[in-house]
C-alpha cells in the first residue's frame, strides 16, 4: 500500500483513504492484528470466534482479498510494553500495511505480581507504538479496551481511564479510533439489539 503521506503529514483522513484506495487495488495488503487476550482470542472466549477471525474472514472472504495476510500475534497478558519490547516479532518482521492495537486490560490492573501503571504512562507507549508505526509506513488503529464487569474483576477498575488514554491519544495522534469501550458501555446499559426475537 503506496504510504502517499509522510509520517509526518499522516491523519486518521488520510489513513482511511489509503485503506480503502488499497482495497480496491490488486495488490495483497498484510494486516497485523495485535494486543492481549482479548485479541489473542484462546483464554478467554470459551470457543467463541475473536473478532481477529472475523476480520480475516471480511477481508479474505467477504472482500474476496484471499492473497491478502491478516495476521494476529496478540499474546494473552500482554502489556502494551511487552509488545513494544518485542517489536519486531510482532509487527515490524511482517512488513505490515494495516496495524490494529487492542490493548489496556492488563496495563489498567492494579493488582497481581506486575507493576502499576499510570494511564498517563500507556498513553506514551501508545503514541511510541503509533510513531513505530507510521516509521513502517503502515496504518495504525487504536482500539479501546472492552468495557468490563468490575464487581467481578475489581483489579481492572481503572480501566475507563485507560479507554480514554486510547481516545486521547487517537485525538493528538490524529489515527483512526474504534471505540470498543463505549460500545460495550452501550450495550451493557440495553442500548443494543440483539438482532433475535
Amino acid at each position: 500500500m503506496p504510504n502517499a503521506d509522510s509520517s509526518a503529514s499522516a491523519s486518521a483522513a488520510s489513513d482511511r483513504r489509503r485503506i480503502a484506495a488499497a482495497l480496491t487495488a490488486p495488490e495483497p495488503l498484510n494486516w497485523v492484528i495485535t494486543g492481549d487476550s482479548i485479541t489473542h482470542g484462546l483464554v478467554h472466549t470459551q470457543g467463541g470466534r475473536s473478532y481477529p477471525e472475523h476480520l480475516h474472514e471480511l477481508i479474505r472472504g467477504e472482500l474476496e482479498r484471499v492473497r491478502d495476510v491478516v495476521l494476529n500475534t496478540a499474546i494473552s497478558g500482554n502489556r502494551i510494553v511487552d509488545l513494544l519490547d518485542d517489536w519486531d516479532r510482532r509487527v515490524a518482521s511482517w512488513q505490515p500495511d494495516v496495524v490494529t492495537l487492542m490493548i489496556g486490560t492488563n496495563d489498567a490492573s492494579d493488582g497481581g505480581p506486575r507493576e502499576v501503571i499510570s494511564a498517563a504512562d500507556y498513553a506514551a507507549s501508545l503514541r511510541e507504538f503509533v510513531a513505530r508505526v507510521r516509521a513502517l509506513g503502515a496504518v495504525p488503529v487504536l482500539q479501546t479496551p472492552p468495557a468490563i464487569d468490575v464487581r467481578n474483576a475489581p483489579e481492572r477498575a481503572r480501566i475507563g481511564e485507560f479507554a480514554d488514554a486510547v481516545r486521547q491519544v487517537a485525538a493528538s495522534e490524529d489515527v483512526i479510533l474504534v471505540d470498543q469501550y463505549a460500545r460495550f458501555a452501550e450495550l451493557g446499559a440495553g442500548g443494543g439489539s440483539r438482532g433475535d426475537s
